[in-house]
């Protein structure tokens, strides 16, 4: 009996040990603290296709539980190399034998990696797949290659993608070196697995003009000279990319492209270059992506470049673009400030600044290197007024045919894109100008209160942050703004006061620093999760415990 009793003792001991290494092991391999819901996914630039920088489906994150007692870095996952792009998210994907809740990261290293977003503890890549083969001749484009050096040491993804929940695609454009020669390409990756859905496509194009660069009236795509740097547009069932410059290395123009998303066919017709009979007018936004209305129509702003589009021409800088989809591309209606030629003569493009519609209402907002806001009803979007001497006339507001004018210097100069939020007191527009403060524009009627009803403490520098609003729907206590700051600092303000910090990564610099900026890189908030891209690594914020 008493061999019996100790081998049975003996038995239960080690399953008590068993389910301990087990619930151990459990918790460190998966982590699931909080159930994701499936409208937690984040699926593209500024989290949806009118860019508004809010995602109102967060119920875990609030303003009292943020804070650097109970929310800081959980993990720090090594990636290859800067992350310019915005992280991605993707709920309950079924991957590697499991469910995971997935974070899709695109590195400069021509790399796109899926991480499992709930780790606290040993990083568990699920798949990363690399486009380079240097022992082919294959490599990232070097900042030597480009002349330039706004992105170094390399260059490889550098737009945002964008994810097809239904179909289980990330669309992703890479740029590479291949002995010698320079290509951009469309990939269509599997997100369970990273492989290649279909093909690549090669970016080739041609138009017929007079532009910078032309043979023999035939403007062609060059894959060295043309930047891939705004955020992909998924549109009923088309892929939109669009291009700027390095540098503004010439020639280059505008370009913008659409192909189909099943087989990453160049479509007939949707071809797009905003200079075909000029030079420059890079689509870059500072990283923005093309923004879209229910109506299938584009929007985007221009950098510097030829314009005369008022007198019948087809050069569209310093512009507001709408483009119609239906039959191929074509411009639909456009905006161009009174001071276009004063814009590009100071490099204060307008274009500098992310395009943002804003819901439930015809209007959009923008906002380039002058500060000075705009807000166009999206209907009409108002052409071009010219008056005499502009460039002496800086600070009229009363000449473009918009809904409203704010003057030059309302906000700092604008790398980044505005934010919205319709919160519990109101409807805001949220920017980060250069050497200002990050300021709070309450939305009334349709128009801006030219009189911020809040700002943060800090002013920030070049390029200053790029904001995204984290809520639960419009309840109160739940709305947060989160930025980085070039600093290296994450931030988090509460959304109806930003006067109030209510965390920052400096608060326990040992445990949540962050090692390292990127230019114009945007955190991403999900499922109580905050990712934030650095030059190495993507690091995971959340609640402690």
């Amino acid at each position: 009996m008493r061999s019996i009793i100790t081998a049975t003792s003996r038995i239960a001991l080690l399953l008590v040990l068993a389910s301990t290494i087990f619930a151990l092991m459990y918790h460190d391999t998966l982590t699931v603290a909080h159930a994701a819901l499936n409208n937690t996914a984040i699926l593209t630039y500024k989290n949806d296709s009118l860019r508004s920088g809010q995602n109102r489906n967060e119920t875990i994150l609030n303003t009292s539980n943020v804070n650097a007692s109970t929310f800081g870095k959980r993990i720090s996952y090594p990636v290859d190399g800067y992350v310019y792009a915005q992280p991605l998210f993707m709920p309950n994907l079924s991957i590697k034998g499991g469910t995971h809740n997935v974070v899709f990261v695109a590195t400069q290293h021509d790399s796109v990696y899926a991480l499992d977003s709930d780790r606290k503890g040993t990083p568990l890549t699920l798949w990363h797949t690399s486009f380079i083969d240097p022992a082919h001749g294959i490599t990232t484009i070097s900042s030597s290659d480009a002349n330039c050096a706004d992105i170094v040491p390399e260059m490889g993804i550098t737009g945002t993608p964008v994810i097809d929940a239904n179909s289980g695609t990330l669309y992703v454009v890479a740029a590479t070196k291949e002995n010698g020669a320079f290509f951009q390409r469309l990939h269509a990756l599997d997100i369970t697995t990273g492989l290649d859905k279909v093909t690549p496509t090669i970016i080739k194009a041609s138009i017929a003009g007079s532009g910078d660069g032309n043979i023999n009236g035939i403007v062609h795509f060059d894959a060295l000279k043309e930047n891939q740097r705004s955020g992909l547009l998924l549109l009923n069932g088309t892929v939109y990319i669009a291009w700027g410059s390095h540098c503004d290395n010439d020639p280059y123009h505008g370009w913008l492209i659409g192909y189909n998303a099943s087989t990453l066919q160049k479509i007939t017709g949707d071809v797009y270059n905003d200079t075909r009979n000029g030079s420059r007018a890079g689509i870059w936004m500072s990283g923005g992506g093309l923004a879209s209305d229910t109506q299938g129509n584009i929007y985007f702003s221009t950098g510097n470049g030829t314009f005369d589009l008022a007198s019948g021409g087809k050069n569209a800088g310093d512009t507001v673009v709408k483009l119609s989809t239906q039959s191929g591309l074509r411009v639909a209606d456009y905006f161009t400030p009174f001071n276009q030629s004063c814009l590009e003569q100071a490099d204060a493009d307008l274009g500098s600044g992310g395009t943002l519609l804003l819901p439930a209402q015809n209007e959009l907002i923008a906002i380039g290197k002058e500060g000075r806001i705009y807000v166009v009803n999206r209907l009409n979007l108002g052409k071009y007024t010219s008056i005499q001497n502009p460039c002496s006339n800086l600070s009229r507001t009363d000449v473009d045919k918009v809904l409203q004018e704010l003057a030059p210097g309302t906000v700092g100069g604008m790398w980044s894109s505005p934010a919205y939020w319709n919160g519990s007191s109101g409807k805001f527009v949220y920017t980060a100008g250069t050497d200002d403060n990050l300021k709070a524009f309450q939305l009334n009627n349709g128009l801006l209160n030219p009189n911020p009803t809040s700002r943060t403490p800090e002013q920030f520098g070049f390029p200053a942050g790029n904001p995204i609003i984290s809520s639960n729907g419009s309840t109160a206590n739940t709305g947060i703004l989160w930025t980085i700051d070039p600093t290296n600092v994450l931030r988090a303000y509460n959304a109806t006061n930003l006067g109030n910090e209510i965390y920052n990564s400096n608060q326990n610099q040992g445990r949540d620093g962050l090692p390292s900026y990127v230019t114009f890189s945007v955190a991403t908030v999900a499922n109580g999760r905050v990712f934030v891209g650095t030059q190495n690594t993507l690091e995971i914020y959340g609640l402690l415990n």
